[in-house]
C-alpha cells in the first residue's frame, strides 16, 4: 500500500469585511484573539499542522480582503484550493446574502474540474453576541440548498474553531484523494520512505 507523505490542503476564507475571518484564523493558529479590528489589505496567509483521522495534514489557510478593490486577486488566490469557508457575521444579514456572490464568484475564478463537487462550508461567526439577524435555522437552509455544511463560532470565545478547521480540513483531503490526478501539478504527494537507523560505520 502507497503512504503519502504530509499532504498540503490549501483552504480559502472569504466573505464580507469585518466579518472576523483574520480573527478566525489567528484564533486557531495561535490561540489569541484581539478587539483591535485590521482590515487584511489584499491576503493573509498562516499554515498550521494538524491530525485528521490519524493522518497529518499541513493546512495552508488564506485570508482574503472582503473589500471590493481587492477582488481581482481572486484568480491567482483561489486556484488550487481544496476547500473554501464562507464567513458571516450572525448580526448581520447584509454579509450573510453576500454569501451567494461570494460563492459564484469563487467558482468562476477558481475553475474547479467538478464545481458541483468542490467542499463548501458556512460559517457563521460572533455567536457570542447577544442578538442576531440571521438564525440558525435560515442559514441551514440556504446550505441545504446549495449542498453546503454549516457550522456556527465565536473566535471571540474560542467555541467551534478547533471543530471548523477540522471539519474543513476533513473535506479538503477527501477531495484531494478524490480529484488528485486531475489537480497532480497542485499536490506535492510523495511516497513516504520508512526512515532507516544511521550507519554506524565510517566512509571517511
Amino acid at each position: 500500500m502507497t503512504e503519502w507523505s504530509t499532504p498540503h490542503l490549501k483552504v480559502i476564507l472569504i466573505g464580507n469585511s469585518g466579518v472576523g475571518k483574520s480573527s478566525f484564523m489567528t484564533r486557531f493558529v495561535h490561540h489569541r484573539f484581539t478587539k483591535l479590528y485590521r482590515a487584511t489589505i489584499g491576503v493573509d496567509f498562516l499554515t498550521k499542522e494538524i491530525t485528521i483521522d490519524k493522518r497529518s495534514v499541513i493546512l495552508q489557510i488564506w485570508d482574503t480582503a472582503g473589500t471590493e478593490r481587492f477582488h481581482s486577486l481572486g484568480t491567482t488566490l483561489y486556484r488550487g484550493a481544496h476547500c473554501c469557508l464562507l464567513v458571516f457575521d450572525v448580526t448581520s444579514s447584509v454579509s450573510f446574502d453576500a454569501l451567494d456572490v461570494w460563492k459564484k464568484e469563487f467558482l468562476v475564478q477558481a475553475c474547479p474540474s467538478d464545481p458541483s463537487a468542490f467542499p463548501f462550508i458556512v460559517l457563521g461567526n460572533k455567536i457570542d453576541l447577544d442578538y442576531r439577524e440571521v438564525s440558525p435555522s435560515k442559514a441551514q437552509q440556504w446550505c441545504s440548498e446549495i449542498g453546503a455544511e454549516y457550522l456556527e463560532c465565536s473566535a471571540k470565545e474560542d467555541i467551534g474553531v478547533d471543530t471548523t478547521f477540522h471539519s474543513a480540513a476533513r473535506a479538503a483531503l477527501q477531495y484531494l484523494i478524490s480529484h488528485h490526478v486531475e489537480n497532480g501539478e497542485d499536490i506535492q504527494i510523495t511516497q513516504k520512505q520508512q526512515e532507516k537507523p544511521p550507519n554506524k560505520k565510517c566512509y571517511c
